[in-house]
């Protein structure tokens, strides 16, 4: 039989236990999510990215973005046009979180490999948080926008 002192000491330990559990399955899930090997969804290049309307993109056959169908830099929202102009300078970038790698896991930009490219905040006026938009650079030197948090991308030409 357990006494009163005993069962109190384990409480923390069966809580802790639950806990691990808990966070194994939630990351298994979330990783089932992201390997589930279904179809890619296609681009929708053609979104108006909040200053970009008018300037359709195209997508691949595979549904990735293809590099032709730039929209020209000046199109897209100032804030973005800085985003960019600081990638350029190599910084100094607002966000800790600027320049890490995006992984492409929703595969609508072109099948590249880990590492290829990178993701920097455009910051949203009147967001509490770094907003939805992104720019993301490749390896080759292009650049992507998207105003809704990687459901569409709009291939940017920084010359113009």
């Amino acid at each position: 039989m357990l006494n009163l002192r005993t069962l109190s000491r384990r409480r923390p330990l069966v809580a802790l236990i639950i806990l691990i559990l808990l966070l194994g399955g939630g990351y298994a899930v979330r990783a089932f999510h992201h390997t589930d090997g279904g179809p890619a969804r296609t681009t929708n290049t053609s979104a108006s990215a909040s200053g970009a309307a008018g300037q359709p993109g195209t997508s691949a056959p595979d549904g990735s973005a293809a590099p032709h169908g730039s929209t020209a830099l000046s199109r897209l929202p100032v804030q973005a046009q800085t985003t960019v102009r600081l990638i350029q300078r190599r910084g100094p970038f607002p966000y800790r979180s600027d320049g890490i790698v995006y992984n492409n896991l929703e595969r609508r930009l072109p099948i590249k490999p880990r590492g290829y490219y990178h993701e920097y905040t455009v910051s949203t006026p009147g967001s509490a948080d770094r907003g939805a938009r992104r720019i993301i650079t490749g390896g080759d030197g292009e650049f992507y926008y998207t105003s809704d948090h990687y459901d569409s991308f709009v291939h940017v030409d920084v010359s113009g």
